[in-house]
C-alpha cells in the first residue's frame, strides 16, 4: 500500500519519464494510447496488461476503442498521485506493448475538465458533488470515481467570465505548441499571460476554454 511519502516529485516524476518515452503525466497519473496492428492484438495487450495488474496489485484505468488501448495508472491509496509503483507498472505495461507490435500515441490522451468560475468554490462545489456522484479530488475539484466523466475545477476569481463555465484541456506540454498554434489560427482570443501553464482562449462569442499543459492548475505535485 503506498502511503504520501511515497509520492513522486516534480523532479523525480521527469527523470522516471525520461526512461518512459510512452507515457505522459497528468493530473496525477501517468497516461498513454497504444495503437495495436488489429482489435485481436490490442484485446492481447488489454489481457496482458490485466495480468501485469493481478501480479503488482496494482491496476489501471483502461479503455479499448478498436485497435486502441488507453491506459492511465495512478495510486489512489496515496491521494490520486504518482508513486514508483506506477513507474513500474507503466513500464511492464509498455514491454507488452512491444510485445504485440503495438505503438505509442501518448498525444492521443486528452484531459478534459469543466471549469466554473467562481469567487467562492465552497458555496457551490457540494451542490455539483451530490448531483454528479463525484467525491473530492486531490485539488478541491471533483472527480468521477469510476473515471468515465470529465472532472470539475472551481477556478476561484474576482473576476468570473460572465458565462462562468469554460473547459480545461490538458495535454503534456511537448505536445501543446502545435494545438496552440492551429487554434490560434482559428482566430480565436490568445491570452498568454500564464503561458506555458495554460492559455486562455476566447471565441467569438465569448466562451472560454484553457490549453493547460502538465497542471495547468493548482498546488503543484510535492
Amino acid at each position: 500500500m503506498a502511503a504520501t511519502e511515497d509520492i513522486l516529485t516534480r523532479p523525480q516524476l521527469a527523470e522516471a519519464l525520461a526512461g518512459l518515452p510512452d507515457w505522459r503525466y497528468r493530473l496525477g497519473g501517468l497516461v498513454t494510447v497504444y495503437k495495436a496492428p488489429t482489435p485481436a492484438a490490442a484485446l492481447e495487450l488489454i489481457a496482458a496488461v490485466g495480468r501485469l495488474a493481478e501480479e503488482q496489485n496494482h491496476h489501471p484505468d483502461l479503455d479499448w476503442r478498436y485497435t486502441r488501448v488507453f491506459l492511465r495508472y495512478s495510486s489512489h491509496d496515496a491521494g490520486t498521485e504518482v508513486t514508483p509503483r506506477d513507474i513500474k507498472a507503466a513500464a511492464a505495461a509498455s514491454a507488452a506493448a512491444a510485445a504485440v507490435g503495438a505503438t505509442a500515441e501518448p498525444g492521443l490522451y486528452r484531459t478534459v475538465e469543466v471549469g466554473i468560475d467562481t469567487e467562492d468554490p465552497e458555496a457551490v462545489s457540494e451542490v455539483w458533488r451530490v448531483a454528479l456522484g463525484y467525491r473530492k479530488g486531490r485539488s478541491g475539484d471533483l472527480v468521477d470515481p469510476y473515471g468515465r466523466g470529465p472532472s470539475l475545477w472551481f477556478q476561484e476569481t474576482d473576476t468570473p467570465n460572465a458565462n462562468r463555465l469554460h473547459l480545461d484541456i490538458h495535454r503534456s506540454q511537448a505536445e501543446s505548441g502545435p494545438v496552440l498554434d492551429k487554434t490560434a489560427a482559428t482566430g480565436a482570443s490568445m491570452n498568454r499571460d500564464h503561458a506555458p501553464d495554460w492559455v486562455v482562449v476566447t471565441d467569438a462569442q465569448g466562451n472560454r476554454l484553457c490549453l493547460c499543459t502538465e497542471e495547468g492548475h493548482g498546488p503543484a505535485v510535492p
